[in-house]
């Protein structure tokens, strides 16, 4: 199976996930609670979808930059302007093929200011590790701030991923995680020391050592004081738009921030496991509201509405920066 087909398969896989998870999700609303779901859906207050519009664009703004601080220490300063249009470019390939949008985005940057897309791939590990790391302070203020509502929750999600046949904590799944990672790492230095002479492996050395580079530099991160005020803030800014979005709906207006930290903490499992969220994202975010005593049917109608204000917020000024890109830059050229 060639590489095209195998990228369509593995989006048809994805998307089939994220289709099944709104019927599933539709299919869990009661027949006597339809009115209350269409009711909170056309009672929304739309005109909020622009402050959410300026809020996660502005995060997206400094995602870029953050970006830039990465690459600046291996001696390339791209513009602003090019990274935020990679950036994006990037959000809207993810909605096709996941994971997509991350090669794409180097490509981009590499074609446009000739920074080896070897290297950059080593930034974007730093940066998803970075988030992940953020993701796992909010998760941890959410159960700081609402523990007695949603500590259960959480325990059960967290459990099913290493857990027997009998539901008990099971040792034996993370000793064998632990060991297959450790199997394919010995057998890559071994197979790279053993045939070190091929053409092949010199190559894979030089795209290897690009990216080890690009992982190290945040050693060398001349702008810690901004890489670290761009990692706060778009983060806070996520929080933020959970926040206003929570606004939309007439019966979720009156929640805090407790629940929009413990709703963009579970809600960003839905985005991490089908293509852009679809699905899953607004799944997880009526389970956790239906803890702050929201009904599961308002609980959807909310998260569909902050799924969809996300979608379109990529969707526009993932165009726009697709028509821009090439337009700036031969602009500059002159």
């Amino acid at each position: 199976m060639n590489k095209k087909a195998t990228n369509i398969f593995k989006y048809i896989i994805f998307l089939g996930i994220g289709v099944f998870l709104v019927w599933w999700s539709l299919h869990k609303i009661p027949d006597n609670k339809w009115s209350e779901f269409k009711t909170a859906l056309v009672t929304a207050n739309f005109w909020l979808l622009i402050p959410v519009f300026f809020i996660l664009t502005t995060s997206h703004i400094l995602r870029a930059i953050r970006w830039n601080t990465l690459m600046k220490p291996m001696g390339y300063q791209p513009r602003i302007v090019n990274t935020f249009f990679a950036v994006m470019i990037g959000y809207l390939a993810n909605l096709a093929v996941p994971r997509l949008g991350e090669v794409l985005k180097c490509t981009l940057l590499s074609k446009y200011e000739n920074v080896p897309a070897e290297k950059l791939v080593g930034t974007i590990v730093i940066e998803r590790a970075v988030d992940v790391v953020c993701l796992v302070v909010v998760f941890i203020s959410a159960f700081a701030l609402q523990y007695e509502l949603i500590g259960e929750f959480g325990k059960q999600l967290l459990s099913s991923l290493f857990s027997n046949n009998s539901g008990n904590f099971s040792w034996t799944k993370v000793g064998i995680a632990i060991g297959v990672i450790a199997a394919i790492i010995l057998f890559i230095k071994v197979w790279f020391k053993i045939f070190s002479h091929l053409k092949i492996v010199i190559a894979l050395e030089k795209i290897f050592k690009g990216i080890w580079e690009g992982l190290t530099s945040i050693r060398n991160v001349q702008q810690k004081g901004l890489f670290l005020f761009c990692t706060v803030g778009i983060w806070v800014l996520y929080i933020a738009g959970t926040w206003v979005g929570l606004c939309a709906t007439q019966n979720t207006a009156h929640l805090g921030f407790g629940a929009a930290l413990s709703a963009l903490a579970f809600a960003s499992i839905g985005m991490i496991i089908t293509p852009g969220g679809i699905g899953a994202y607004a799944i997880f975010l009526a389970k956790v509201l239906e803890k702050n005593d929201i009904p599961y049917e308002i609980g959807l109608a909310n998260g569909t509405l902050q799924w969809f204000a996300q979608f379109l917020i990529v969707v526009i000024m993932g165009f726009i920066s697709v028509g821009l890109l090439p337009w700036y830059n031969k602009k500059q050229s002159f």
